[in-house]
């Protein structure tokens, strides 16, 4: 038998990179086989091992490209200590330049990745090499924003992360340990344990993790991990930003992008491309057809790797533009299960609406008795201009949702709308009397008073289909200490009437059915995978159930203090 496998990719192990420093990055590079000439490298440079990026590698050198694969310092065979985000700005512009003086690179240099990898990208960026060509970021967290907090609320996860990248090793099997991290977050939780003791219970005192909660909201440790306003303004290659509806750094791509956008020459805004698709974390580079229970069209499966190799053969190879990148916004549409196309943003076409709160006599704390969302506001049911709820962060009944993975079903479920324990508020509109598409940033001011000096709030926008299914649109949280600023603490008067505006939710697009109606919820997280705020008003990362406090809350809804849900109804 004639063996006829045709080995089309060579592979140099071990290329050693020297820093500035005199620290050495471990690469492992990907070249076709056959080179009739140098060619553009791409790279990629990441804390997770660079062999979890084979198949990647691989796909690129079939393809025209030469791939780099390369630890970041102090993670797999590379170098020094791993801090995270802390080095990677400088080792990715010596990354680039080393790439760029060997002989298989035709002088351009472009990156790829997503999450810390689009991080990495935005880093490198921002010291400006002179060989790199474009940057492709998906995902990418931006620190103070989304990572290792959102909104200054940390999460569970990020323990769960900080082991993920411990040591040298990749750590994958024990971070996809799901049932072991639902045991370590139930255990601080039910336990009534510090939040910063998380990595302890986990069995891994992290100094990252305790540095890291030294700094709970956006301050100068956090500025100096991202570009400056100036940098920013400077950029001028193309860049194509990734991300997707529910894909948890979505946050923090769009915070670089629009910094991007509100800084730079007219000229470098035509250069930078933005694709929304209806997808999760993970989905942002390989495109899943269903997230969370929820299904989305064959249209959604986009082949990534091929529009990175479009993108790249466009920007470094003068081949023809991406066809499907028409327009400089590129997002989809769920419910109608289709793409659509925009020269921006702030370009498509949308009404904003007001619906603002009500309720009958205060009733609205359920899914069965349930407050009003209006079109106007209105006086015919003023009785009770406000309505209540409690808030005690020593009730652990939550917890019982959460025995497994709750990513199953967590998009489409009941589990979670209808199990408020008292702790909350709930509101819907009239069902929609024709299909309505939804497309952009909601928002909502509320005016809220209570007798705890702070606590968390969690905004939850939902459709609710004439079959009753539940479907998660967005969602935004607040601690109440920075409702006048995310940089500045100004905790709680007793009985004091304040005004809240939730403006972080996340970005979506969505056709709803005929006779859908919209529901909100505002409550308090009281969750394992979310860090537990006693309402005592100290260090929340030290609170413990020896400091909680009851939050019994108030929401103001009447001529005075006008609560409003505003949401972007698309036209045309």
């Amino acid at each position: 038998m004639t063996d006829t496998t045709e080995q089309r990719v060579e592979l140099l192990w071990g290329q050693k990179i020297q820093t500035r420093d005199g620290t050495r990055l471990n690469a492992t590079l990907y070249k076709p086989r056959v080179m009739d000439k140098p060619l553009p490298v791409i790279f990629t440079l990441t804390p997770y091992i660079a062999d979890s990026y084979h198949a990647r590698a691989m796909y690129f050198a079939e393809h025209g490209y030469v791939f780099a694969l390369v630890d970041v310092r102090g993670r797999g065979n590379s170098d020094g200590g791993f801090v995270p985000c802390r080095h990677d700005a400088a080792d990715g512009h010596d990354v680039a330049e080393w790439l760029a003086t060997q002989p298989f690179c035709d002088g351009k240099v472009a990156m790829w990745g997503g999450s810390h990898g689009g991080f990495d990208q935005w880093a490198t960026l921002s010291q400006f090499p002179p060989h790199l060509a474009t940057i492709v970021p998906a995902a990418a967290a931006y620190p103070g924003v989304d990572f290792p907090f959102w909104r200054n609320i940390a999460f569970s996860f990020e323990v769960q992360w900080q082991t993920f990248v411990s040591g040298r090793v990749s750590n994958a099997n024990l971070f996809n340990e799901q049932s072991y991290w639902i045991g370590v977050f139930r255990d601080y939780y039910l336990n009534h344990h510090a939040f910063k003791d998380l990595d302890q219970i986990a069995g891994n005192p992290n100094p990252h993790f305790q540095a890291d909660l030294r700094h709970p909201a956006p301050d100068d440790h956090w500025d100096s991990l991202a570009p400056t306003d100036a940098q920013f303004a400077a950029f001028d290659l193309p860049i194509l930003s990734i991300t997707g509806h529910y894909d948890d750094n979505q946050p923090g791509a769009m915070h670089f992008y629009r910094q991007h956008l509100q800084r730079a020459t007219p000229e470098a805004q035509d250069k930078h491309y933005l694709l929304i698709g209806p997808w999760d974390h993970a989905g942002t580079r390989t495109p899943q057809p269903e997230f969370g229970g929820l299904a989305f069209g064959a249209a959604a499966l986009v082949d990534l790797n091929k529009l990175h190799q479009d993108w790249y053969d466009w920007t470094m190879k003068d081949g023809p533009k991406p066809e499907f990148l028409q327009k400089r916004v590129t997002y989809y549409v769920t419910g109608s299960e289709e793409w659509k196309r925009a020269d921006s943003l702030d370009a498509i076409p949308a009404e904003r609406r007001k619906l603002y709160l009500a309720s009958i006599n205060g009733w609205a704390n359920d899914v069965f008795q349930s407050g009003m969302m209006l079109a106007a506001p209105t006086t015919e049911h003023d009785q009770i201009m406000s309505d209540s709820y409690t808030y005690d962060p020593m009730d652990t009944r939550p917890a019982e949702l959460e025995r497994e993975d709750i990513q199953k079903d967590y998009i489409v479920s009941q589990r979670y709308a209808l199990n408020l324990y008292g702790n909350g508020l709930v509101y819907h509109s009239e069902p929609l009397a024709e299909a309505t598409e939804i497309v952009g940033y909601v928002k909502f001011e509320a005016w809220i008073s209570m007798d705890a000096p702070d606590t968390d709030f969690m905004v939850t926008l939902a459709e609710i289909l004439p079959d009753g299914r539940h479907i998660l649109l967005t969602q935004d949280m607040l601690r109440a200490r920075y409702r006048e600023s995310l940089r500045r603490e100004a905790l709680v008067e007793a009985g004091e009437i304040n005004r809240y505006v939730f403006d972080g939710f996340y970005w979506f697009a969505r056709r709803l059915a005929q006779g859908s109606r919209l529901r909100l919820i505002l409550r308090c997280p009281n969750s394992i995978y979310i860090q537990k705020n006693y309402n005592g008003g100290g260090v929340v990362a030290e609170e413990t159930g020896a400091d909680a406090r009851v939050a019994h809350v108030t929401l103001h809804h009447d001529s005075e203090h006008p609560t409003f849900l505003e949401i972007p109804v698309a036209k045309g």
